[in-house]
């Protein structure tokens, strides 16, 4: 991901194990991460359980909020393509009891497709 990624609020994509690690005080035994994005220091991650936001605040990100949300507590999502002038793709979830959606920016080189899939698999079983 580059800087100006980062500044301008957009995702990358990271490897699993290394979120695996991160979060392996906080994941169920059986609990195994299948995707994850990162947008400057905070995570958003896809287990087979749930998804979880991670929010890295203040200057030094030793104050973290954790935010885990069953999959079943998602009732819309969807997803916006980037164009050819816009740099960013965007995913929006809904969740139950919420009226204001979940918004989340992915760069132009991150494929929101497989990502969109992935809420799918895990939201419409």
């Amino acid at each position: 991901m580059g800087f100006l990624d980062g500044l301008m609020g957009n995702a990358s994509e990271i490897e699993n194990e290394v979120v695996q690690n991160e979060l392996k005080d906080l994941l169920a035994p059986s609990e195994k991460v299948e995707h994850a994005y990162k947008l400057i220091r905070d995570l958003i991650v896809f287990t087979n359980k749930r998804l979880m936001l991670i929010d890295k605040q203040g200057m030094t990100g030793k104050k973290v909020e954790y935010h885990s949300i069953p999959y079943k507590s998602v009732v819309h999502f969807s997803i916006e393509t980037a164009g050819t002038f816009d740099l960013d793709a965007e995913l929006k979830i809904w969740l139950s009891g919420s009226a204001a959606p979940i918004q989340k920016r992915f760069n132009k080189s991150l494929n929101i497709y497989k990502v969109q899939s992935v809420l799918a698999e895990y939201v419409m079983k």
